[in-house]
């Protein structure tokens, strides 16, 4: 069934309300071929009383639980977690505070779902990998899943416009990204929990939801050396949480640093066979295929190294963006993302992938957010080292074509966030790549193609954001840009998973593991960004671990090429998106305007503006408007930790 949603979790509330809620939940799709999806059971924790408490399908996670009296944890992540490792998480605890102390000894990749002292509470990821949405049932109250459309099903409630227009947008700032795309349905803000109190003794509803803060950045602090050693546990240790034990795994290996430092970072695992995919790039001038062959030849070298097998798919075999753009039905992502156009490409990798027998799949997404460093921190180091943080960005200065005195002028500007969001964005021309990028996000155009409508909610929608007043999410500006780039990544991961989900592959992304985050924000800004070093933090932290011949590279390929052409190849599927297009219907695009930029891919509008978030949209919303039928039947009840 297109769209089905294939794994999600909700937490429901002691009461009949709440058990009657468990029987609504979408039900496996048994009638799925196993070739292109995984079944799987519903497995329930029950409340004390035996109602359900947590109702899950996690075909790809592992769900682990323990109960101590009327206090009990709920992990849901990548591995198992041993129950002698849940007891002493669990026990003696007496508040989230303490809890959260001792969840800092794990890979932080899980959701973590908790009672202690009468209260609920749930929380996701600080990377933004793994998030918490709410919503209000008219009989049951609060109930909360890490699925916004099972909330949306459960609930009935309607998609909204107004964060549909947003998402047109190719960037979607804090606290902005946080809208969810149905009316009634709340996202948690990543780093923060969601409290869900029980009713008083004689009432019969419970207070409403409170979010609460569990996490905060660490200081930079820390120098390169300590920082590399911190990193290199911290990436040692998600990998092995995801892949750890497993016979048959697969790494993307496109040549870059990031997957490179993967594939040898789950080569150390010893699995008995290590699958290595590379897709060819058209472009002739491309490096990453050399240094894909290259990092194999070096693994292959080592006595020690586990059987390996290299699989180059051919450049001619490699879809472009934008082919193939009916199957995006096949996943309900939480929201349209601006990777769905690559879609066809990730699916015949990770298909490839599954061929060889692989149990996991692992993927670099997350590198260049975490290791590249973006300009924006030169404006934190200036506050503390103003002379380093000159003689830094004036070596970016000259690489990237700034002028002096713009350059100045945005390293001395001090206007606050609401300030930024309240002008981030206009219908004036996408800034000129030499414009120096030193403020809270970037400035975006609105496309063209937009009718006023949608311009007029999207304006909105950033005006009301600045008024509330939004609040960054660090006090610094570098590391509030930073921060929101890592989680703006790991949303657009979600869409590797779901394929992943749907051909029967589990697929990861390391780096986004807290653990990781947390020791790369800890390091000296001056030691982890520098206009003359290619990410030094994870050159350093991989020392010993990747040969060094490999570290040297300093070079990344792009792939706009395959995009432009796309538009190209696919201007037919493209010209019959917008035929009975559903965001035209809804007031939101131009279907004309549309129809004509297909029949003329290569239009100086396309080149201007990117047209990959209205293809995401328009594809997310078809998916989404009937993304399931009711439930002919009630989930299959099980012990989560059987």
């Amino acid at each position: 069934m297109p769209g089905l949603l294939r794994d999600y979790f909700v937490v429901l509330p002691d009461s009949v309300a709440g058990h009657a809620v468990a029987g609504q939940l979408p039900a496996p799709d048994a009638t799925a071929p196993a070739t292109t999806a995984v079944v799987g059971d519903v497995l329930t924790v029950a409340h004390p009383s035996g109602r359900p408490w947590v109702v899950a399908r996690p075909l790809v996670r592992k769900v682990s639980h323990l109960r101590r009296g009327d206090d009990a944890l709920v992990l849901i992540g990548p591995d198992r977690i041993p129950e002698a490792v849940l007891a002493g998480l669990l026990e003696g605890t007496r508040d989230r505070a303490g809890l959260e102390r001792r969840l800092a000894r794990l890979p932080g990749l899980h959701h973590v779902i908790a009672h202690l002292s009468g209260e609920t509470w749930i929380r996701g990821t600080a990377s933004g990998l793994r998030r918490i949405y709410h919503a209000r049932h008219p009989e049951a109250g609060t109930i909360a899943s890490d699925r916004p459309a099972v909330l949306a099903r459960l609930t009935g409630a309607p998609l909204d416009d107004g964060a549909l227009a947003l998402r047109m947008l190719d960037f979607l700032p804090h606290p902005l990204s946080r809208r969810v795309l149905w009316r009634g349905v709340h996202e948690t803000g990543a780093g923060y929990g969601l409290a869900l109190p029980v009713a008083a003794p004689g009432t019969a509803t419970a207070p409403g939801p409170r979010e609460y803060r569990w996490w905060e950045p660490p200081p930079p602090e820390l120098p390169l050396a300590e920082g590399a050693r911190r990193l290199g546990d911290a990436v040692a240790a998600s990998v092995r949480a995801h892949i750890g034990g497993l016979g048959r795994i697969s790494c993307e290996l496109s040549g870059g640093l990031d997957s490179t430092t993967l594939t040898f970072a789950a080569r150390a695992t010893a699995p008995a066979e290590l699958s290595l995919l590379t897709v060819a790039a058209r472009d002739r001038y491309s490096e990453d295929e050399t240094w894909a062959r290259r990092a194999v030849e070096e693994a292959r070298s080592r006595n020690s190294a586990p059987a390996l097998g290299h699989h180059i798919i051919p450049a001619d075999q490699a879809p472009y963006f934008y082919a193939d753009l009916a199957s995006t039905s096949a996943e309900l992502n939480d929201e349209p993302l601006p990777v769905a156009p690559g879609r066809a490409r990730a699916h015949l990798l990770l298909s490839r992938a599954r061929a060889t027998g692989s149990r996991y799949h692992l993927t670099g997404y997350g590198g260049d957010e975490l290791f590249l460093g973006l300009p924006h921190a030169y404006q934190d180091l200036f506050h503390g080292n103003p002379l380093t943080a000159w003689n830094h960005l004036s070596g970016l200065r000259h690489q990237l074509g700034w002028p002096l005195l713009p350059t100045l002028k945005a390293l001395l500007n001090r206007s606050t966030f609401p300030r930024y969001l309240a002008g981030a964005v206009t219908t004036e021309p996408q800034p000129v790549t030499r414009t120096p990028l030193l403020s809270w996000g970037v400035r975006q155009s609105l496309r063209p193609w937009f009718t006023d409508h949608a311009n007029a909610l999207i304006t909105e929608e950033f005006r009301a954001a600045a008024a509330e007043p939004a609040e960054p999410i660090d006090r610094w500006r570098g590391r509030h840009v930073d921060i929101d780039a890592v989680r703006m990544g790991a949303r657009h991961f979600q869409a590797m998973e779901d394929i992943g989900m749907t051909i029967g592959l589990p697929v990861a992304a390391p780096f986004y593991d807290d653990r990781v985050l947390e020791a790369t924000l800890a390091v000296r800004l001056a030691d982890r960004i520098s206009p003359w070093r290619y990410k030094p933090l994870l050159v350093e932290a991989m020392r010993g671990v990747v040969p060094d011949a490999l570290l040297a590279r300093t070079t990344k390929d792009h792939m706009s090429s395959d995009e432009h052409q796309g538009l190209r190849e696919h201007a037919p599927e493209l010209a019959d998106l917008w035929t009975g297009s559903r965001l035209a219907e809804r007031g939101l695009v131009d279907a004309r305007h549309l129809l004509r930029l297909a029949a003329e891919p290569f239009s100086p509008v396309l080149v201007e503006h990117s047209i990959s978030s209205t293809v995401a949209g328009e594809t997310w919303l078809r998916t989404a408007e009937n993304a399931w039928p009711p439930p002919d039947r009630t989930p299959t009840t099980s012990e989560a930790s059987r």
